[in-house]
């Protein structure tokens, strides 16, 4: 047996004695990009027409680029560096290296994949079609056949409806997939009944919808126009999914949609208790506006939402983290790393916190598996 054999046995090993996890942001990119902006990796999913589309005319968003756009967290220099294959190709392109880097090492026993590069927001809808479709094939050949801890994310072209609708019915019954995956800077809040085709299909098929940050609507993730550096657009992702949660709770969709199971993805958590307070005073005294809502705004987000921990926020001191866990409750959070990115969370060392033994079970793996129907 060689030494590569011996070492990752090893890990395995020490692996096996830990707490296996639910690692419910895990950013898997195809290899390389091609002319238009696509990765090669996917014209194996795509057809001659859209090979030669995006080569000859690119892959174009709404968001105006010359304005100031969204900091490209999907590109290799947004990612750890040690998370770049030894060859050269781009961090989270190889399964082998994931597993070898995170999913062994760090006890992996749910892995929910979401593809930040999958034509998602284009301003094409039928390119935006093509290219999720091909995401969500490529993700079944090449990931979550490949290793039955992982499961894909169901990513659809969310400005179309009804071609959402057909993907999320074409994935339905599919237990390689978990959610339907949403971007949260779309072209109108996602409350708004353009949307609502998606949420309602993704309950048919008893899928969870995962509104991951960033996205390409056209607008600024600002009230007040487009940010000069990047700190300004990851705190700003906060603030976008603040404004979505908002417009779905009082637009009415989880009244609509009551078993639609929502889960925010890498947007933090502790300001859920404001937002709730915020909306049940003014629902107090405005109600007769919503005559649709039968409970209090706060309430829905205890019984539809669930947050992802990365990246979670980190005060002093952190007994008040605890504390905005305890309004949002237990139950209501989930793990995730955000590999390969910079600012990837080490399981080891995330949420510092003195927990109980069933509070660690419940956010390492268990409130996954409802929130996802897994096990």
């Amino acid at each position: 047996m060689n030494v590569d054999v011996l070492n990752r046995s090893a890990v395995r090993v020490a692996a096996a004695s830990r707490l296996a996890i639910a690692d419910c942001d895990i950013h898997p990119r195809p290899a390389g990009v091609g002319i238009g902006g696509v990765s090669k990796s996917l014209y194996p999913y795509l057809s001659q027409r859209w090979v030669e589309h995006v080569e000859t005319f690119g892959l174009q968003y709404r968001q105006p680029w010359e304005k100031g756009s969204a900091y490209p967290k999907g590109q290799p220099q947004a990612c750890r560096r040690d998370a770049f294959l030894p060859d050269g190709r781009s961090p989270g392109s190889d399964l082998g290296f994931m597993v070898q880097q995170h999913l062994d090492p760090n006890n992996v026993a749910l892995g929910i994949l979401n593809p930040l590069t999958s034509g998602q927001g284009a301003t094409n809808p039928a390119l935006s079609a093509a290219i999720t479709h091909a995401t969500n094939e490529w993700q079944k050949a090449e990931w979550t056949s490949q290793d039955k801890r992982l499961r894909g994310s169901v990513v659809v072209p969310y400005e179309d409806a009804a071609a959402s609708v057909k993907e999320i019915e074409l994935r339905a019954g599919d237990p390689e997939f978990a959610q339907v995956l949403l971007l949260s800077r779309t072209a109108e809040p996602l409350g708004q009944r353009r949307y609502w085709p998606i949420y309602q299909a993704a309950a048919a098929a008893d899928l969870a919808v995962g509104i991951h940050a960033f996205g390409n609507g056209g607008w600024p993730n600002s009230a007040g126009g487009w940010g000069s550096y990047y700190i300004e657009e990851m705190v700003g992702h906060a603030q976008a999914q603040q404004a979505l949660l908002a417009s779905m709770i009082l637009e009415g969709v989880f009244e609509a949609v009551p078993n639609l199971r929502v889960v925010l993805v890498e947007g933090g958590l502790a300001w859920a208790a404001a937002l709730g307070w915020r909306m049940d005073r003014q629902w107090a005294k405005l109600k007769r506006e919503l005559p649709h809502l039968r409970r209090a705004p706060s309430e829905y987000i205890r019984s539809n939402v669930w947050f992802t921990t990365q990246p979670i926020e980190e005060p002093e001191p952190r007994t008040q983290l605890a504390e905005a866990i305890e309004w949002i409750g237990w139950d209501r959070v989930l793990f995730a790393t955000d590999y390969p990115h910079w600012d990837f969370d080490d399981p080891a060392q995330a949420l510092p916190l003195k927990l109980s033994e069933a509070q660690r079970q419940a956010v390492f793996m268990d409130n996954a598996k409802v929130a996802y129907r897994q096990g």
